[in-house]
C-alpha cells in the first residue's frame, strides 16, 4: 500500500485514504473480486483509479452516465493521468481514433457504457490488451432488486466473467440494500469476505421532510433566502422541470433545466452553467442521470416524492460532497404517492417487479410520516443501523421544539377498526370507518354496522390517515399487497401489544400553544411585511435578508408588536433596526390589528433568558467568538466547518449584535469591494462575486453589505 500512498499523494494530493478506500484498494490488488458501498461524496473513484494507475495495461470503467464519464477523464487529465471514453456522443471516427489509441497502450483508463461490451469490436481489447481490472460504477444497476435495474448491466457482468482472461472485477455503489448486495455478489463471484460497506451516515447533511401546501413559493422563498449558495431541484416529469424552470426564470432567479427532452448541446450548456456557478439552481428530472461531479451542492431539493429511498438518498447525497454543511429537503404531497404508483403500474413490470416496486414506494411513503431521526432511517433501510439520532434533521429540531404527548387510545381505536375489518382494506377505508363516513360505498359493505364505525368522528378524516400513515412508519401497522396489488392493512406484534395494554403510543405536539397557527389572514401580513422589505432592499441596493430574516417576519406575524418597545423583544430586530424600519413595519402590523379586531398583547414578554431552553447555536458560535475563542477553534470545539460558524456570526451581527465586519473582509480589497457595491448594488451576491478578484469569498461580500449598512446614517 506504500505505492499506493505515494499515488495518492502525488497525484490527488490527499496524505491518506479515507475511511473504506483502503479496504478497497488493498483488496483489489491482492487479486479479489471487490464490492465497494460507500455514500455519495465516499471517494468511490479513487478506489479503482489508483489500482489503474498500478496494473499494467488499460483498466476498463464501465459507467452507464455519459456526463459522468466526460467529468472523470477531463479530471484525470487535470492530474495528468491517460485517460477516455467512448459513448454516443462521439462521432464513429472519434470512436475509431479512441479504440486505436486504446490498442497503442496510449490511455490507463477506458470510460465505456455497458451496452459498447457487447459489441466484437471491444472483445478485441480483452482479447489484444492486458486489461487487468474491469470497474462497475452504479454496480446496483446489475440487480433485479436494485432501484436502477438495466438489463445491459446484468448480460455485460455474465461476458466478463466468461472471458479467457479473467480481469479483476471492481464494483462500486452509494446504494445497496442487505437484499442487492447479495444479488451482485451472486452475479459477479464476489466473496463475503470481499465486500466493503463503509458507515453510510452524511454527519455534514441535514434532512427535512415538509408537507408543502405551496411548493413554488417555498423553492421561491429558498433561493431568495440562500442566495450565493448552488443547489438542485429534482422534479418527477419533464413538464414539472419546464413550469418550475420558467416560474423561477421570470421571477429574477438564474436557473437552468436538464432533462431528457433536451437535445445533448443544450443539456451540455445547462450542466457547464451549473458546473461553473454561472447559475444558481439546476432542475432536473430524478428519472434522468445527471452524473454530477460537483463539490459545492449546498442544498438539494426533490420537489416530488422519488419512487423509492436508494433514488432518494443517491440524489439527496449529491449535496455537500465537499464535507460543508447542506441541506436536503424533500417537498411531500399525497398526489405524488398516486402518480408514483400509476407510474409503477403502467410501467410494463411483470407482477413480481410491480409489488417489488411498490413496497419500496411504502418505504419512501414511510419515510415521510416517520416521527424518528430521518438519516437514522434512511441508513436502517440499507442495513446499516446507527444507534445515536443525528441532531440535525427536520425531526431532531422538533424535539427541542415539541412535546412528547400519549396516544394510546387513539392507537387502539385505529388497531381495533382493522381488526374488525378482518385486515381487508386500505387505510383509506379505515380513516373513513373511523370518520363515520357516508360513502355509498362503505354502507353497502355494511362497514357503518362494525363498533368501531365513528368512534373517532370528532377528527378529521385527513387527521385519521395521517395518524395511520405515522402509526404504519413506525411499524405498527404493515402494508400488503392483494393478488390484485391492492393495499390493505394487516396489524404488526407491535399492535397486538398496543391492545393488550402492554405498549404505549406517543407522538410528538408543538409546546407553543400560546402562539396561534398560521392562519390564511397572518399569511397574508406575512406576505405585505416581505413587500415592505423588499420595497426597502431595492430602494437600499441591498438583499433583503439583511433587513430581516423570514423567521423574524414570522415571528411578527405571530406576537403583534404594537411598539418600539415589543418590537426589539423579537429575535432578530436591535436597536439599529428599529431606528431604521421599525415605524414601517409598526405601521402595516397594526393596520392589519385594527382590520381584523384583533386584541394584541400588552405585556412585553418575559426577556430573562429561559435556563431550560437550548440556545440557539448561531449564539453558542457568537458567544465562544466573544470569549475569544478562534473561528478555528469554535468549528473544532464544535465539530462543525468554518463557514458554518462564520455563517452564525454573519447571522448574529445582521440581528444587532456586536460585530467586527473588518475581520471578515481583506483589507487590500475592502475598497474595491465597497465601490462594486456602489457600482453594481448589493441586492444579488453572483454579479459582485463575478466582477472581484477569485480570492475574494462570499462571506467577505456579505460582511461588506453589512458594514457598509452600520456606515450609513440612520434617515429620521
Amino acid at each position: 500500500m506504500k505505492q499506493a500512498e505515494e499515488l495518492l499523494q502525488r497525484y490527488y494530493g490527499f496524505p491518506s485514504f479515507r475511511s473504506g478506500q483502503r479496504q478497497v484498494i488493498e483488496s483489489i490488488l491482492t487479486g479479489y473480486n471487490t464490492l465497494g458501498i460507500m455514500p455519495t461524496g465516499g471517494g468511490k473513484s479513487i478506489c479503482y483509479q489508483i489500482p489503474a494507475l498500478m496494473f499494467p495495461g488499460v483498466s476498463v470503467v464501465v459507467s452507464p452516465l455519459i456526463s459522468l464519464m466526460k467529468d472523470q477523464v477531463d479530471g484525470l487529465h487535470q492530474l495528468g493521468v491517460p485517460a477516455t471514453y467512448i459513448n454516443s456522443s462521439l462521432t464513429l471516427r472519434e470512436i475509431d481514433q479512441r479504440i486505436r489509441k486504446t490498442l497503442e497502450g496510449k490511455y490507463k483508463l477506458l470510460y465505456i457504457a455497458p451496452e459498447r461490451l457487447e459489441s466484437d469490436r471491444f472483445h478485441a481489447i480483452f482479447e489484444t490488451l492486458p486489461v487487468y481490472l474491469v470497474t462497475i460504477d452504479e454496480a446496483h444497476c446489475i440487480s433485479q432488486w436494485g432501484h436502477d435495474f438495466r438489463p445491459s448491466y446484468r448480460s455485460m457482468a455474465q461476458m466478463i466473467r466468461q472471458l479467457p482472461r479473467k480481469p479483476i472485477i471492481a464494483a462500486l455503489t452509494a446504494t445497496a440494500t442487505p437484499e442487492v448486495r447479495e444479488d451482485i455478489a451472486t452475479l459477479l463471484g464476489i466473496s463475503g469476505k470481499n465486500i466493503y460497506a463503509t458507515k453510510l451516515q452524511r454527519e455534514n447533511l441535514s434532512f427535512a421532510v415538509r408537507h408543502e401546501e405551496n411548493k413554488r413559493e417555498f423553492i421561491q422563498n429558498y433561493l431568495a433566502v440562500h442566495q450565493g449558495q448552488t443547489g438542485i431541484v429534482y422534479c418527477s416529469t419533464r413538464k414539472e422541470v419546464d413550469q418550475l424552470h420558467q416560474f423561477l426564470t421570470a421571477r429574477g432567479f438564474a436557473t437552468a433545466a436538464y432533462h431528457a427532452g433536451m437535445s445533448d448541446e443544450e443539456r451540455s450548456r445547462a450542466q457547464e452553467k451549473f458546473s461553473y456557478d454561472q447559475i444558481q439552481t439546476i432542475i432536473a428530472t430524478n428519472a434522468f442521470g445527471m452524473g454530477i461531479d460537483k463539490s459545492n451542492v449546498r442544498f438539494v431539493i426533490h420537489y416530488n416524492l422519488p419512487k423509492n429511498l436508494e433514488s432518494y438518498y443517491q440524489e439527496a447525497g449529491r449535496a455537500g460532497r465537499d464535507g460543508e454543511e447542506s441541506e436536503c429537503i424533500l417537498l411531500f404531497s399525497p398526489q405524488d404517492v398516486y402518480t408514483q404508483k400509476f407510474l409503477i403500474e403502467n410501467s410494463g413490470l411483470g407482477p413480481e417487479r410491480k409489488r417489488h416496486e411498490l413496497s419500496k414506494l411504502q418505504a419512501m411513503q414511510n419515510y415521510c410520516h416517520t416521527e424518528q431521526c430521518l438519516q437514522n432511517s434512511i441508513i436502517g433501510y440499507f442495513g446499516d443501523h446507527e444507534t445515536n439520532p443525528c441532531g440535525k434533521c427536520s425531526n431532531c429540531r422538533r424535539l427541542t421544539e415539541e412535546e412528547e404527548i400519549d396516544i394510546t387510545i387513539e392507537a387502539q381505536k385505529i388497531f381495533s377498526c382493522i381488526k374488525r375489518m378482518k385486515e381487508k382494506f386500505g387505510l383509506s377505508t379505515v380513516s373513513k370507518v373511523l370518520k363515520g363516513s357516508r360513502s355509498k360505498r362503505l354502507l353497502e359493505w355494511g362497514l357503518d354496522r362494525i363498533p368501531t364505525y365513528g368512534i373517532m368522528n370528532e377528527h378529521t378524516e385527513k387527521e385519521i390517515y395521517q395518524l395511520c400513515q405515522m402509526l404504519l412508519a413506525e411499524g405498527y401497522l404493515a402494508i400488503k399487497l392483494t393478488d390484485q396489488s391492492l393495499p390493505v392493512a394487516k396489524l404488526t406484534a407491535r399492535a397486538v401489544e398496543v391492545l393488550k395494554g402492554e405498549r404505549r403510543v406517543s407522538r410528538l405536539r408543538k409546546i407553543h400553544k400560546d402562539l396561534p397557527a398560521q392562519s390564511d389572514a397572518q399569511n397574508d401580513l406575512f406576505e405585505q411585511l416581505k413587500a415592505i422589505r423588499l420595497k426597502l432592499s431595492q430602494q437600499e441596493q441591498i438583499p433583503p435578508y439583511i433587513i430581516f430574516h423570514d423567521s423574524t417576519l414570522k415571528e411578527m406575524c405571530r406576537r403583534l408588536p404594537q411598539s418600539r418597545e415589543h418590537l426589539l423583544t423579537i429575535s432578530g430586530v436591535g436597536e439599529r433596526k428599529v431606528d431604521k424600519y421599525g415605524e414601517e413595519f409598526l405601521t402595516v402590523i397594526r393596520e392589519y390589528v385594527d382590520q381584523h379586531g384583533i386584541t394584541p398583547p400588552t405585556t412585553l414578554p418575559d426577556s430573562r433568558p429561559d435556563t431550560g431552553k437550548k440556545e440557539a447555536s448561531h449564539l453558542v458560535s457568537y458567544r465562544m467568538y466573544q470569549q475569544g475563542k478562534t473561528i478555528e477553534e469554535i468549528a473544532r470545539v464544535r465539530e462543525i466547518t468554518k463557514n458554518t460558524v462564520e455563517d452564525h456570526l454573519l447571522r448574529c451581527g445582521l440581528d444587532g449584535l456586536s460585530l467586527d465586519w473588518d475581520s471578515f473582509i481583506p483589507a487590500e480589497h475592502e475598497a474595491l469591494i465597497m465601490e462594486k457595491i456602489e457600482e453594481i448594488g448589493a441586492q444579488k451576491l453572483k454579479p459582485l462575486k463575478e466582477s472581484l478578484p477569485r480570492e475574494v469569498s462570499y462571506m467577505a461580500i456579505k460582511a461588506a453589505i453589512a458594514k457598509r449598512q452600520h456606515l450609513l446614517p440612520v434617515q429620521t
